[in-house]
């Protein structure tokens, strides 16, 4: 090799075209090698990857390789969360069909991703939105509804006006639609439901089988399914009826001031005034989820109704409460303001009592609140026979207490809730039922699937243009042949990111996959994806997978055995102020600009079309709105794409956000080639031996090996970065030649393209991504040699390389030898030395 440059311009698409050609990374399920499934969540076709998605990649294509080299076969696929409200909207925009429109694409993404050498399977690619994946998708559907686990009912629902569909309540920011921004209106409409529910408590307890997951996201999902042991009993309302309540701390019901019903409960919908459904209404303008209803100014009416207290028999206030949900418990509360910081915030803005139930002990009883509830942690005070209890014995006496006298019963009640999935939307999986005047709603037969979307749509007018199309949903019911209508609602796309994973693992064309061949891969051995989707996408597919091994089609029931949720890519933003015509800027209309659209000059920023200055602003998570996105493309056409991927892999552990820097890439990219520098000039030696290289090759190749399984990529390529250190000081031996072999070895995970290029230079046969990870020898593991400091009156004066285990006359002959110590010394007489083996010589004159 003469180059000292490597040229990536022609080395990567080369050996990407080679791998390509001998199908290097096709997973066979028939060998008898150990599997590995590795998999990162995939990605919606937006059109073009960001740096985000190539970090994600990167980290997941290093494990595979990994894996690939010590013997695992491994499947390592890649496919498209392809259905979505984005294609819709792209639709009404520009005048495109969703389909055409999506799967532009996802040919754009494919490849993107191609020329960053991912080690993908790409004979198992999907696409979420073809009907070779969601008519088996329509099939499972069927089976769950079949298994008792599909319903429809009526419910109300969030309703996007302008989007025309329904809308979690994750999707619902300030009462208005996350995407159109509407006002988002409460609607009573036919829904399908998946029974999630019926898995509570297996999902709750199978958290704990999930050692390999992050804590937090275990944490978050135990939060979101909700267990809680409390009591429900019925106040007597002043008007005659009773109300049931839940509570989960019945110990503090001494502490009861006022009782909160929600806007929807009928309580609040039987007080006829024009006052109350004004509050009715602007209460479900507001937010839904429970982050939103903690943030959220605390809101009430009073309906001129009282409760009576169980115990004491005073009349507590009812009020209409907005922070009160109509679907947790019974819709109504028993609000405790001293313990409860919601009904704290509610009673101190409405001038209610709050009085003190818990305390540390019984002498700070009357202790005042400062400013906020008190968890309630200790022993009860003020609660009459409950008082000197702690809180655990006094919520068992008041259950008991309760049920004595039948006016409740204790309970678990659970957050979690049916999955609602009917979305009112053209691009999404076709509910596979038909609604027929005589039969009612019956399941389509199977051999009558897919039922595929119509591709003659319009959608010029808002809403779903399945309802309006004039002959798709015109059928004959499969019972009784007669006319009948089939659903136009489709499904929630998450359930299409719920079962994936299988059909990445089995793609037979009868049915939705080969339970023996799923077995052969499942669970998922390393997931890899965004916190963001710690929640409904991870709950969802472990639903599925649960769900499908209750009916007996597949054994495993957690999806994936190791969870990892990488952090994001970072950057500044760059946002331009347009000032008016006299130049002020007090009131400006502004925008974004990409980090392609700016320069610097003189230490500040400048847009270049314009030539305005740039605003800076702090460093984020990139995002299109923000504008604050680098394009792989552009990078990999200056760098290469194993600088691209180096740079996602150092520095920054994988967990943390990485922020992006021009500089960053551009010191990657200087690494590339100082390695290529490196093994240009390899030149084999026969003879000669660094035992000292020796080792720390091997103790490097270890090391590197336990830091991928761990995903400590950063820690790999900061041990990458010593051995190469060490090569380069090497002199010519057997020991550098093997050194440089091996380097190239390790960081063909990281760099394939180099390494592949090297690789054939090194006159080495077959491919890098074939060949074995380096054997390690055990025995060098060990170190045999240690460094003395050697001091003479407590000053290091000298160090020494000695062996390992010497004693303490071989180390002061050699401590008494050095010429150093010997100057310092000055021919005074040495009086004591002390030795503390393996580490340290002091002599005293």
């Amino acid at each position: 090799m003469s180059d000292t440059r490597f040229d990536p311009t022609s080395a990567d698409p080369r050996w990407q075209s080679a791998w390509e050609d001998a199908q290097t990374f096709r997973a066979d399920s028939n060998s008898d090698k150990p599997k590995s499934y590795v998999l990162e969540m995939f990605p919606y076709p937006s059109g073009r990857i960001h740096i985000g998605h190539v970090r994600n990649y990167t980290m997941g294509d290093v494990l595979a390789r990994y894996k690939k080299a010590t013997g695992h076969e491994v499947l390592h696929p890649m496919g498209w969360d392809a259905f979505g409200m984005p294609a819709e909207n792209a639709a009404m925009e520009k005048g495109v069909h969703p389909g055409g429109w999506t799967r532009a694409n996802i040919e754009h993404m494919k490849a993107q991703l191609k020329r960053l050498g991912f080690a993908l399977d790409w004979s198992r690619e999907l696409a979420t939105c073809e009907p070779d994946y969601y008519g088996h998708e329509q099939a499972l559907f069927i089976d769950l509804y079949e298994a008792g686990l599909v319903y429809r009912k009526e419910s109300e629902v969030n309703w996007d006006p302008v989007d025309m569909t329904v809308l979690a309540n994750e999707q619902v920011i300030d009462g208005k639609g996350w995407r159109s921004g509407a006002e988002v209106e409460k609607r009573k409409l036919n829904q399908w439901f998946l029974k999630i529910t019926d898995f509570a408590e297996e999902l709750l307890e199978g958290l704990g089988s999930l050692e390999n997951w992050p804590d937090k996201v275990r944490l978050m999902q135990e939060n979101w399914i909700g267990k809680s042991k409390g009591l429900e009993f019925s106040f007597d309302l002043s008007n005659g009826e009773k109300l049931p309540v839940y509570t989960t701390r019945p110990d503090t019901i001494f502490g009861a001031s006022f009782v909160a019903v929600a806007a929807d409960h009928p309580v609040a919908q039987g007080i006829d005034s024009a006052e109350a459904r004004a509050f009715i209404a602007e209460c479900k303008k507001g937010g839904t989820t429970a982050a939103e209803l903690e943030t959220a100014e605390k809101l009430g009416f009073d309906t001129g109704i009282t409760a009576r207290h169980p115990f004491t028999g005073a009349d507590l206030p009812v009020y209409i409460a907005n922070f009160v949900l109509m679907d947790y418990g019974t819709g109504a509360i028993m609000a405790v303001p001293g313990h409860d910081q919601r009904d704290f915030e509610f009673a101190t803005k409405y001038g209610l009592p709050i009085p003190r139930v818990v305390a540390a002990s019984a002498e700070d009883a009357g202790k005042p609140f400062e400013g906020e509830a008190e968890a309630g942690e200790g022993v009860l005070v003020n609660s009459g026979f409950l008082d000197g209890m702690n809180v655990e014995d006094a919520k068992r006496e008041i259950i008991a207490r309760i049920e004595a006298e039948g006016r409740g019963t204790g309970k678990t009640v659970w957050r979690l809730r049916d999955w609602g999935v009917s979305r009112q939307r053209y691009w999404g999986t076709p509910i596979p039922f038909i609604h027929c005047g005589t039969c009612g709603v019956v399941p389509a037969p199977k051999d009558s699937l897919p039922i595929t979307l119509p591709e003659d749509v319009d959608f010029q007018t808002p809403g779903n243009p399945l309802l309006r199309h004039p002959t798709w949903k015109h059928v004959d019911c499969p019972k009784c042949g007669g006319k009948a209508e089939r659903e136009t609602d489709t499904l929630d796309t998450f359930v299409d990111s719920s079962w994936y994973f299988l059909r990445f693992a089995s793609q037979p064309a009868d049915r939705p996959f080969d339970p023996e061949e799923v077995a052969k891969w499942m669970p998922v051995e390393q997931y890899i994806g965004g916190i963001e989707h710690a929640i409904l996408h991870l709950l969802y597919a472990r639903f599925w997978t649960r769900a499908l091994a209750h009916m007996g089609q597949i054994e495993v029931k957690e999806p994936f055995a190791s969870l990892f949720t990488q952090g994001m890519v970072t950057h500044e933003t760059y946002r331009v102020f347009i000032p008016d015509d006299k130049g002020n800027t007090s009131a400006p209309r502004s925008y974004f600009v990409s980090p392609d659209e700016v320069e610097r000059r003189d230490g500040k920023v400048f847009e270049i079309s314009s030539g305005l200055e740039v605003d800076v602003g702090r460093v984020i998570k990139m995002s299109k709105s923000k504008k604050n996105v680098v394009d792989p493309d552009t990078i990999i056409d200056t760098y290469g794409a194993d600088a691209v991927r180096w740079f996602m892999l150092s520095d920054s552990p994988p967990e943390r956000d990485l922020p992006w820097s021009e500089a960053g890439i551009e010191g990657c990219s200087r690494f590339v080639h100082r390695l290529w520098r490196l093994f240009s000039a390899y030149e084999p030696q026969a003879g000669g031996e660094d035992k000292a290289l020796d080792r720390k090759t091997h103790q490097t190749i270890a090391a590197v090996a336990q830091d991928i399984e761990a995903l400590g990529f950063n820690k790999a390529v900061a041990r990458i970065y010593e051995l190469t250190g060490a090569v380069e000081k090497a002199k010519g031996s057997a020991s550098r030649s093997q050194a440089i072999r091996t380097l190239v070895q390790l960081v063909a995970p990281m760099m394939p393209h180099l390494a592949e290029e090297a690789w054939a230079a090194l006159g080495e046969g077959g491919m890098v991504a074939d060949a074995a990870w380096p054997a390690v020898d055990p025995a060098l593991l060990v170190e045999d040699e240690v460094t003395i400091a050697v001091q003479h009156m407590g000053k290091l004066r000298d160090t020494l390389t000695a062996p390992k285990g010497a004693s303490k006359e071989d180390l002061e002959a050699m401590a008494l030898a050095s010429e150093k110590v010997q100057r310092s010394i000055d021919g005074a007489e040495v009086r004591k030395v002390i030795v503390v083996p393996d580490r340290l010589v002091n002599i005293v004159t």
